[in-house]
């Protein structure tokens, strides 16, 4: 490597001519269309006062497949409806509240039942009321509704179908997965009871029952149409897609099964006009069931953590770490001191099975995780270098704000790959002006042609290249050197460090002309 001053660039396998571009890494956030249409949101709040252990009825059966066709849900809907009730809310909203953004999103709303100004701003009275739905889970009074609904909200009052009215207190809200519970002081109320979400099937039929636009309680039919949505940008989401019609101040409200068991709590719509389009999303009924009972018991939610940063398997990735099929997690870093360093999982591990059940992918991993008591010792299966090999985990808690993994969603296809990469050592000018943490050791990336293969797969300059082919890089010789004894162009595995965190690349250098 020739020396220089320290902005002096060494070129990975070949120096561009002419080269005229600099690539700057774009952070992109998805807006998360988690606010309400008319308050501002905090974080999670309980009563002082924690209440006994709620206990709501389950039935585990899956729902019965081979009844013939019904030509009429009368007897379900008269079951379920006195268990759905509105929810009335009065708060207080920021000075600077707008209608625009994010709820004017046109693709994407939450059912706030009030309506929205279209474009532009408005002035916004000093306190504001909203409506939704809720669902009564226990005779005693416990509801289920969304987080967005009633957060940051003086005053929630519920509604039943029979024209009884409870003020109601908030026991818990949960920003994490759009969950909340609140509480009315009566006994013997309709209450509907729980199926196991785990067990719909695509295809099943389904109700939403709600208080769409607040004109009382409406019922409409569909089927579920995909499970496992993540769609609004929530560290916690497993949706149920259901075509049933769904509008605005359906929020919080129910969505059963053709028993009248509850499946989900509605929460939101895919719609370019903010009305019912026929895609609609549902809490599953089992993670709202676990968000209520630790709301119930802790005042908030306790989630285990197994310290792991992970991404999801593409079909590049599963070729290059053996894997006959592209599922399961891939840890791309492991924090130390961590329970998952603790048990000897490495970076590079495919995370295949957790707690005995298969991981479809790095979202179920962070679902499987954050469902599991800390504390909790579970068999964790892992394909290493091509083989499988079963360690066990002992998780803690969840520590304040922090994620289990950052799922990464940025591209890594099969493109081209080190050519037009200007590569630099290390150094305090380098850390300082890419905000790279002392503990990352690698190259720097400082020059990236934008039409070269590591753009397409995803590297950006201030990126760190720490190993090539899984070999370590601790300098830009070292890369440069170890970029010159890649044996298949078409597939070279970089892991690098960047702001959001480490995780593999696949590159393919083979196409480039």
């Amino acid at each position: 490597m020739n020396e220089g001053t320290n902005l002096e660039r060494t070129t990975m396998k070949k120096t561009i001519g002419n080269y005229l571009h600099k690539a700057r890494l774009a952070l992109i956030m998805a807006a998360f269309v988690g606010v309400s249409a008319e308050f501002a949101f905090q974080n999670v709040r309980a009563t002082d006062k924690k209440p006994a252990a709620v206990h709501v009825q389950v039935d585990p059966a899956p729902v019965n497949r081979d009844a013939k066709t019904t030509t009429s849900f009368a007897p379900v809907v008269k079951k379920v409806s006195p268990s759905v009730v509105k929810v009335y809310i009065t708060g207080k909203v920021r000075a600077d509240a707008q209608i625009g953004s994010p709820m004017d999103d046109p693709f994407l709303r939450r059912f706030f039942g009030e309506q929205f100004q279209q474009g532009g701003r408005r002035m916004r009275p000093e306190r504001e009321h909203g409506l939704g739905s809720g669902v009564i889970v226990t005779q005693d009074g416990y509801i289920l509704t969304n987080n967005h609904v009633v957060e940051n909200a003086d005053r929630v009052q519920v509604a039943m179908e029979d024209g009884r009215e409870f003020e109601a207190k908030v026991v818990g809200t949960d920003p994490k997965s759009d969950v909340a519970v609140v509480k009315v002081e009566a006994t013997d109320l309709p209450y509907v009871s729980f199926a196991d979400s785990d067990k719909i099937e695509v295809g099943d039929t389904v109700l939403a029952i709600g208080n769409p636009f607040g004109v009382g309680t409406t019922v409409t039919s569909g089927i579920v149409s995909a499970t496992g949505r993540a769609t609004l940008g929530l560290d916690y989401e497993d949706f149920i897609q259901t075509d049933a019609a769904i509008n605005p101040g359906n929020s919080g409200g129910a969505l059963i099964d053709a028993q009248g068991r509850l499946v989900g709590i509605n929460t939101a719509i895919l719609s370019r006009s903010g009305g019912n389009n026929g895609i609609g999303f549902a809490i599953p009924s089992n993670l709202t069931r676990m968000v209520m009972d630790q709301i119930v018991a802790n005042g908030h939610v306790v989630r285990g953590f197994m310290g792991v940063n992970i991404q999801p398997i593409t079909p590049a990735l599963a070729k290059k770490f053996e894997l006959k099929e592209s599922k399961g997690a891939l840890v791309s870093e492991v924090t130390p001191k961590s329970p998952a360093e603790k048990a000897g999982i490495q970076s590079g591990d495919i995370v295949l099975e957790f707690n005995g059940k298969p991981v479809s992918d790095s979202r179920h991993l962070k679902l499987a995780v954050g469902a599991t008591a800390p504390g909790t010792e579970v068999p964790v299966k892992i394909s290493r270098d091509g083989k499988t090999k079963e360690l066990h985990v002992t998780l803690k808690e969840l520590p304040g704000e922090d994620k289990l993994a950052k799922n990464d969603h940025k591209s890594v296809d099969d493109s081209d790959a080190l050519d037009g990469v200007g590569v630099a050592d290390l150094n305090t000018q380098y850390r300082k002006q890419f905000e790279i943490p002392n503990h990352v050791k690698g190259a720097v990336v400082t020059d990236l042609d934008p039409e070269s293969a590591s753009y397409q797969a995803g590297l950006r300059e201030g990126d760190v290249v720490m190993e090539i082919d899984r070999k370590a890089v601790a300098t830009a010789e070292d890369a440069v050197e170890l970029s010159k004894h890649i044996k298949n162009k078409a597939s070279i595995l970089l892991k690098v460090w960047s702001k959001g965190g480490t995780r593999f690349l696949v590159v393919d250098e083979s196409k480039v002309g």
